[in-house]
């Protein structure tokens, strides 16, 4: 038998004018942000190093990316076990008896901002994996879409939008129309176009569910949402996948039947799974600096930034160690545009943290 959740879904109150968090709430999203940043590097640059068949002893062709997803994403699935058993969050999700037995269980709004989440996971590896599409040409598509669509949800839901995060926000979207000033600058595939536009509308609908759901002065409802959405987001893709692989009809099935079968035995293994275990650590940290209670249109660019930057830093890794081309000045002149709405945002709290040890100094 099912019993209802004894959790109720929490509604999150906007913060309001004038609003902000504590000093150690504050400085917590750039922990955060490094720690997007440190897993956001070495993952693009292993799935675009699989997918473009660029280690050693590699076909050229490289990968499939629908061949890489089923080994990931189990990877992430239990990455993501591990980290909320090891943090103990489990506690914080609803509850229902199923078969007697009390188990963690999302309500429905977190299902599908999970079931998003999935989508987000799925489009992100697919988007380094496109022939011809360099890693920071796909992070500049994809994070400024995002950037565009922080301000309309804040507006939607009412949050107040603060100057610092309007000139982020800015300087964000700028980098967005350097990447796209060169000539071909629009010219993608479309499967890329229609992974990048799946990706969008699941940020879409998250941000949205966030809003209501999260980004609220009680941390029990944030780590609620949390964890609710990850024990339902890797899952879900897992699913699709295996159920993908059942059907085997078409190239892109027989791909995924592919990973789940004779790719055990291609000896890249080991690096797949790393991705998966990556990808879950930028889902991880990610979460955490977009569910800080302050607007969408100050959370997104730092999100997007610290994302930005890895990309960076993996084109020139790979640079290095494979001999692949360095980035366009474009795209390092889109990079710098985003490393500038970063120290935009990081000004206030910087301010406020001089401000107080100025009135802690005279106090004294």
């Amino acid at each position: 038998m099912l019993s209802p959740r004894t959790a109720t879904e929490p509604v999150a109150r906007p913060v309001g004018r004038g609003a902000s968090p504590s000093r150690a709430g504050a400085a917590a999203i750039w922990g955060f942000a490094l720690g997007y940043f440190l897993c956001y590097a070495p993952y693009s640059a292993l799935t675009k190093a699989l997918s473009s068949g660029l280690l050693a002893g590699m076909d050229r062709r490289g990968i499939s990316g629908f061949v890489l997803l089923p080994i990931s994403t189990i990877a992430s699935l239990f990455g993501m076990f591990t980290f909320l058993t090891a943090m103990g969050w489990w506690r914080y999700a609803g509850r229902r008896t199923i078969l007697g037995a009390r188990v963690p269980c999302p309500g429905r709004w977190t299902f599908l901002s999970g079931v998003c989440t999935a989508g987000i996971i799925g489009t992100t590896t697919l988007a380094y994996t496109f022939e011809g599409a360099s890693i920071v040409f796909m992070m500049l598509l994809m994070r400024g879409g995002v950037l565009v669509l922080a301000p309309m949800v804040d507006v939607i839901t009412g949050r107040r939008v603060r100057w610092f995060s309007w000139a982020g926000f800015a300087l964000s979207f700028g980098s967005l129309l350097v990447a796209f000033s060169k000539k071909g600058g629009l010219a993608i595939t479309v499967i890329a176009a229609c992974d990048v536009a799946l990706y969008l509308a699941c940020y879409f609908v998250r941000l949205r569910f966030m809003s209501r759901l999260a980004k609220s002065d009680d941390p029990t409802a944030n780590r609620r949402y949390f964890v609710e959405e990850q024990m339902v987001a890797t899952p879900a893709i897992v699913t699709l996948l295996a159920l993908l692989a059942i059907v085997g009809a078409g190239d892109i099935m027989r791909d995924v039947r592919q990973g789940f079968t004779t790719f055990l035995a291609s000896g890249r293994v080991l690096e797949t799974v790393l991705i998966g275990i990556f990808s879950q650590g930028t889902g991880i940290f990610g979460g955490l600096i977009l569910l800080d209670k302050r607007e969408h249109t100050f959370c997104v660019p730092v999100n997007r930034a610290s994302s930005v930057l890895a990309g960076v830093v993996a084109s020139y890794g790979l640079m290095a160690a494979l001999g692949q081309r360095a980035p366009s000045k474009r795209e390092l002149l889109g990079a710098a545009l985003i490393g500038a709405a970063l120290l935009v945002l990081s000004l206030p709290d910087a301010l406020a943290r001089r401000r107080a040890a100025l009135a802690a100094n005279a106090a004294g």
